[in-house]
């Protein structure tokens, strides 16, 4: 919490990275809301170009900023006078996770945590992880495993990074040890953070910076954990989770559980063949029950109103 002395405006936030699908998404709605935000873009998003004429209709209450991960100047000047920043990541256009992208993904989380420790306004940090943060970890179910197993996937969960190592789910590594680091760094300075877990988005714009969130895919529905989001409740989860006090820890964030034979083959057909590890299709497949909940962000969307278009000063 900043202190009461500090000079701050409590309408204004920071988005970053606000080039990226998720964070002009997050850009666009805080400004419907009545923020006023700091548009922290790294460049190599598909929405920079967007950015730059949502700035020119509204200068007073839009700053597009450059920001640069590995640049920890760039992010305190980003950050500086904002009451809160909304934290995402995705790779460059065109580049895949790798053992080199998890480095590179680390790190970003580690500069902008620290920034914000460091930053005397900032009250809360909004981080956006992933779902497959979560549901790699554990006992896995095997085909000999009773169906009426009552283990559920919660929030409580985390992937377990060596096995995420062993079978190259890099996706799901880089958002781990990702999380795990700001979440380190949160705790150490006393940085108010929440997390959003995103399930693989439907929006089709969104979806493609997420591809290998589906790496594994057919485990992951054999296991009843394959989930996705729509956009409109991802971003709106996002902002609940900054304005709610209440608001803490990490929130599973999911739309629809893929555990019907045929929600997994629209699933597919609907990415492939943009999709590197596409869902299975519907050979060997049956109805799984789910195994995974989201009671915790469902119990905070509850009173969250989502037609206001003004924030309190």
């Amino acid at each position: 919490m900043a202190p009461a002395f500090v000079e701050r405006d409590r309408n204004c936030v920071c988005v970053m990275d606000a080039s990226s699908r998720l964070g002009y998404s997050l850009v666009k709605r805080l400004l419907q809301r009545g923020y006023s935000v700091h548009a922290a873009s790294y460049n190599h998003g598909a929405c920079g170009g967007s950015l730059r004429k949502l700035a020119a209709g509204d200068g007073l209450r839009l700053k597009v900023l450059a920001a640069d991960p590995f640049d920890y100047q760039s992010i305190v000047d980003a950050v500086r006078g904002c009451s809160g920043l909304f934290y995402t990541f995705d790779p460059p256009q065109g580049q895949t996770y790798d053992e080199f992208t998890v480095e590179v993904e680390v790190r970003a989380a580690h500069n902008a945590l620290e920034a914000c420790a460091q930053a005397e306004t900032v009250e809360r940090v909004v981080f956006t992880s992933s779902v497959t943060a979560v549901v790699w970890g554990g006992r896995r179910r095997s085909a000999d495993d009773d169906d009426d197993d009552d283990r559920v996937v919660d929030e409580r969960d985390w992937s377990e990074p060596n096995l995420c190592k062993r079978f190259k789910l890099w996706h799901a590594l880089a958002k781990t040890l990702a999380e795990r680091t700001a979440w380190a760094l949160a705790m150490d300075r006393g940085v108010d953070m929440v997390a959003v877990n995103a399930g693989h988005p439907t929006d089709p714009e969104l979806a493609v910076a997420d591809l290998q969130y589906l790496d594994g895919a057919r485990q992951m529905y054999d296991d009843g954990v394959l989930v996705t989001v729509d956009a409109d409740y991802l971003v709106d989860a996002h902002v609940a989770a900054y304005e709610s006090p209440a608001a803490y820890g990490r929130y599973l964030c999911f739309s629809n559980a893929v555990c019907r034979v045929h929600d997994a083959v629209k699933l597919a057909q609907a990415l492939s063949p943009k999709s590197p590890s596409p869902p299975p299709s519907s050979d060997g497949l049956r109805a799984i029950r789910t195994r995974i909940q989201n009671k915790k962000l469902s119990k905070l969307m509850v009173e969250f109103d989502a037609t206001r278009t003004e924030v309190e000063a």
